[in-house]
């Protein structure tokens, strides 16, 4: 190897340790933000001054491949930024969320059954349930908030109200 040769590999990996450095002091920087901070830097304009222009399109193409591959290296180990991480993390709060909706809808409806110590009559709002009839059993399901009836079957007003299950 030529003196030339080995002063350009030298200021190469200054130039790759500056890289490096950079990426350990923010790792949110991509390929694009590393290339440019390490080409605006002292190492480069020395390397700049003691290659030709051929040379120096071959360094600049080095780097930015290096960089890319340093960059899916180290983001390899950070799951993160997987998509299929995203959608399971986006699918599970869905998840939570529906659940949280729902608990909600749920204890406020308890609380209604304590107040209504089990009993609604006809012309009450309700929110969902299975109402079933004290006269003669028959049952109405109420999926939506709404006014209840008088009993499709025997025009009877006192409902009981089966609890909400999961």
């Amino acid at each position: 190897m030529s003196g030339k040769s080995s002063a350009l590999l030298a200021l190469y990996q200054s130039l790759f340790e500056q890289v490096k450095t950079k990426f350990d002091e923010d790792n949110s920087l991509t390929a694009k933000s590393l290339f440019k901070s390490v080409t605006q830097g002292k190492a480069y304009l020395q390397l700049k001054s003691n290659a030709d222009e051929e040379e120096l399109a071959l360094v600049e193409e080095f780097l930015k491949r290096d960089i890319a591959a340093f960059l899916s290296e180290q983001n390899a180990d950070n799951l993160s930024l997987s998509p299929t991480v995203i959608g399971i993390e986006n699918t599970l709060w869905q998840w939570l969320s529906e659940i949280t909706d729902r608990s909600q809808v749920e204890w406020h409806e308890l609380l209604q059954d304590f107040k209504h110590h089990g009993v609604y009559k006809s012309g009450e709002i309700i929110n969902q349930g299975k109402l079933t009839c004290n006269k003669c059993a028959h049952q109405m399901q109420i999926d939506f908030p709404g006014v209840i009836p008088d009993c499709p079957k025997c025009d009877y007003d006192e409902f009981s109200r089966e609890p909400l299950t999961p």
